[in-house]
């Protein structure tokens, strides 16, 4: 049985509470908060014995084997270093950290604490986003052409109100992409299996009173030679299915969170999955996020933690939409289409 202790019991917590509390080899045994009372109440509704109010405190605890770090953006980094050095595997919400470097920083930590560390991207659990990695992989839709997502959500002004460190960069790390859009981008770039060799990207702050971008558009180029296309926004009202669209010399597969948008082949048919699992959710607001998704991580994280493996959503691996995102940041900021390493 893994123990587990929860650090920031905000609204996501609630989600690896579950997720914990659903698993046979998973324990919740403490919740952490800088306001007590929600640690708390996180603690009392999931069966918590112990609460903290410092992390670093919690961290000393010889009762707990993993943490799930569900802080904001910006301080994910130094919470899993300093999980990594009291030798406690972490899984952590996205994005991992907001910067790249932020990122190389905590697998430094890995390394020199080889602690196990999942990172939190649900998406990739989805029967469809499996299935269409697999075509594609396996050349049935032959070269690919076009590979674009959709993730165009709804956040009023009132979301970033209800913060001090929503929409900021120091905190958030950015604004539609970053936080609502990173699932996207990750999974995209995950389906398609190939690096994005350079991007030209328009970022803005078109409705909301924030320092960071609510609407922005990227053209992307695969190293493979196919073209892509993300659009992401939190100002989209009420919310429209986040949608994925691969389109490859022998067919397309297009889908989203209300299920087959296309699944065609010029020659054959596709094979997809019997059933499409349940919907990740979360375009109209984070309260219709899937919990299915952190409850297979979870127990993915354990299994490592038994088998000594990697775990399924590593740090080299969380890096990528982070480093996607701060490039199209940049092709916005400097106006020119940017480069971006194949190495």
């Amino acid at each position: 049985m893994i123990r587990f202790g929860i650090i920031g019991c905000g609204s996501i917590s609630s989600a690896h509470a579950k997720a914990i509390t659903g698993s046979e080899k998973a324990k919740l045994v403490a919740a952490c908060d800088i306001i007590e009372e929600k640690a708390q109440k996180l603690a009392e509704e999931y069966g918590a014995e112990k609460v903290y109010v410092d992390y670093m405190e919690m961290l000393k605890d010889p009762d707990i084997d993993a943490v799930s770090v569900c802080t904001t953006s910006g301080l994910h980094g130094e919470m899993c270093i300093e999980a990594a050095k009291a030798g406690k595997h972490i899984i952590c919400e996205k994005p991992i950290e907001v910067t790249v470097e932020k990122v190389n920083a905590i697998a430094d930590a890995l390394k020199a604490h080889p602690v196990k560390m999942q990172c939190v991207f649900q998406r990739r659990t989805m029967p469809l986003a499996i299935a269409a990695r697999k075509l594609i992989k396996e050349g049935r839709l032959g070269k690919v052409v076009m590979a674009s997502a959709y993730l165009k959500y709804y956040r009023a002004q009132s979301y970033y109100d209800s913060a001090d460190w929503r929409g900021t960069w120091e905190l958030d790390g950015g604004g539609a992409l970053m936080n609502q859009g990173i699932h996207g981008i990750d999974l995209l770039a995950w389906m398609v299996d190939q690096k994005v060799t350079s991007i030209y990207a328009k970022a803005g702050t078109l409705a909301r009173n924030i320092p960071v971008e609510d609407t922005a558009v990227a053209i992307l180029q695969w190293e493979g030679g196919g073209y892509g296309v993300i659009e992401g926004a939190t100002t989209v009202y009420p919310g429209l299915d986040t949608k994925f669209e691969i389109v490859g010399e022998k067919g397309t597969v297009s889908f989203g969170d209300k299920g087959i948008y296309t699944w065609e082949g010029v020659d054959e048919e596709l094979p997809k999955p019997q059933e499409a699992g349940e919907s990740i959710g979360g375009s109209s607001g984070a309260q219709n996020i899937s919990l299915s998704g952190h409850r297979i991580l979870i127990d993915d994280l354990v299994d490592a933690i038994e088998n000594d493996r990697e775990p399924m959503i590593p740090v080299s691996e969380g890096r990528k939409a982070v480093e996607l995102i701060n490039a199209i940041y940049r092709s916005s900021r400097e106006k020119k289409e940017v480069s971006l390493s194949v190495d």
